[in-house]
């Protein structure tokens, strides 16, 4: 028999939204559980999964995640998932406040960054409050990125 929790994937980062940080300006990021059904489960433990183009919304006194891409488990049959199926967040009522309050006010949005299991084993989602950034705010991101990898080359270069 295996030692205890050796068999578990310590913080294994299942799906990560890259773009999320080139074309949002990330204000706070908080995290959240995922009410999910045991063959989503057995999906991302597969390490299937896409939030590229997702996003959370509130409604009611709930916040969701949708058009997040889990892909169907195979050896589930006729008992799979809907792929692209709403899932609902597990968020404080404190924190859904807050951000229900950000939202509104502010003209933020809520961005999931990635998908992970933690130590115990439970699937969470890193939510980003953020706000959309403008094309010449892109633009500067980018050329600050080719700068930096300019000076990486010079440096290694001599």
């Amino acid at each position: 028999m295996a030692p205890k929790g050796s068999q578990r994937t310590v913080n294994k980062i299942v799906a990560e939204n890259r773009k999320a940080r080139f074309n949002y300006e990330i204000i706070d990021t908080f995290e959240a559980g995922i009410m999910l059904t045991g063959t989503e489960v057995k999906s991302l433990r597969e390490g299937k999964a896409n939030i590229a183009e997702s996003y959370a919304s509130d409604e009611g006194e709930e916040i969701w995640l949708i058009n997040s891409h889990l892909p169907e488990y195979l050896q589930a049959n006729r008992f799979n998932h809907e792929p692209r199926r709403r899932r609902k967040l597990l968020l404080s009522k404190r924190e859904i406040n807050r951000l229900r309050v950000s939202i509104n006010r502010g003209g933020m949005t809520l961005v999931p960054l990635k998908i992970y299991f933690n130590e115990k084993g439970r699937a969470k989602l890193e939510l980003a409050l953020a706000k959309g950034k403008k094309l010449h705010d892109k633009r500067e991101t980018e050329k600050e990125r080719d700068w930096n990898r300019q000076k990486q080359r010079i440096l290694k270069t001599g």
